[in-house]
């Protein structure tokens, strides 16, 4: 297992190195120059070339490659333009509001899918069964920004319980968690409730069920376990592209996090703070998607790491 998780390291470190090259050189082939964008159209020639000099833009591309590397490997991605602050501590300050946003949306998904799938499973092809299905896919097919408008119109604007933007208290995270968690909620259930039907087929289960033990126990002491490989999977993934933000949601309620940063950045070239958001989002998401693989060894002895 040491030796797998050294290999996947190193193979995350690629990754990681693979999308910030690739995103260095895509930044700078999008037209529109970071100075111009910064000074403004009244700014003079002289004005203008002191500026691309002290943000290294009048150098060759290979020589800002170059400088680029050297600092991001000690987590330098220099100044951004419009904050005038060291972008990786600008991400740094934006970076808890994500994680609550995607820890929260995370839990209400699993708290609600699990009970949700089950139930459905046990009473599969009954009324209550087309019922959770056609809940779940009308859910996991609404976007999340038409989500969050309604969840304004309704929560805030009609009934006046719950504010619409902003970051700090509980209420303010209400609208903003359901918005996230529906789908991946509704997707979550779905998963669920299919590998609680395939396990429910399984000779364990008759052999559990002949030594009488009860529907609960066969459910909470073999079946859950049995299906979480797949849920797991997708859970490892839905919360990597949520700790990269979600983009929309933060957009409709305000929420400060790294995806509205990053798509700021992206907007007006703001070069350092793309270059720290996505260098930090390929690392959460790699690691992310490390300790899924490690928790399958857990879940199932029969996997083996060689």
């Amino acid at each position: 297992m040491t030796q797998y998780i050294v290999r996947r390291l190193l193979a995350s470190a690629v990754v990681v190195w693979g999308v910030v090259t690739l995103t260095f050189f895509l930044v700078r082939v999008l037209p529109g120059d970071p100075a111009a964008l910064s000074l403004g159209v009244s700014a003079d020639a002289e004005t203008l070339a002191r500026l691309r000099h002290a943000m290294g833009l009048d150098r060759p591309l290979t020589v800002q490659y170059a400088i680029f590397l050297r600092d991001a490997a000690r987590g330098d991605f220099g100044q951004s333009v419009y904050m005038a602050q060291p972008s990786t501590r600008l991400f740094l300050t934006k970076l808890p509001a994500t994680i609550e946003l995607a820890v929260a949306a995370m839990i209400v998904s699993v708290l609600v899918a699990f009970p949700l799938g089950i139930y459905a499973a046990l009473r599969a092809n009954s009324l209550r069964d087309n019922l959770v299905s056609v809940f779940t896919l009308t859910a996991q097919c609404m976007p999340n920004f038409w989500v969050g408008i309604m969840l304004i119109l309704i929560f805030s604007q009609g009934l006046r319980l719950l504010p619409t933007f902003g970051r700090g208290t509980w209420q303010q995270l209400v609208l903003p968690v359901i918005a996230v968690a529906l789908p991946l909620m509704a997707l979550t259930a779905r998963l669920v409730r299919t590998g609680m039907l395939d396990n429910l087929q399984e000779d364990y289960v008759r052999t559990a069920r002949a030594k009488g033990i009860g529907q609960a126990g066969v459910v909470t002491r073999h079946i859950i376990k049995n299906m979480l490989i797949p849920v797991v999977t997708v859970l490892g993934l839905q919360f990597g592209s949520l700790l990269a933000g979600t983009v929309i949601v933060e957009i409709v309620f305000s929420w400060p996090g790294v995806g509205q940063l990053t798509v700021d950045g992206i907007m007006r070239r703001d070069y350092p703070v793309v270059a720290a958001a996505v260098f930090f989002i390929s690392l959460m998401f790699v690691l992310v998607n490390l300790a899924v693989d490690v928790a399958y060894a857990y879940l199932d002895p029969r996997i083996r790491y060689r």
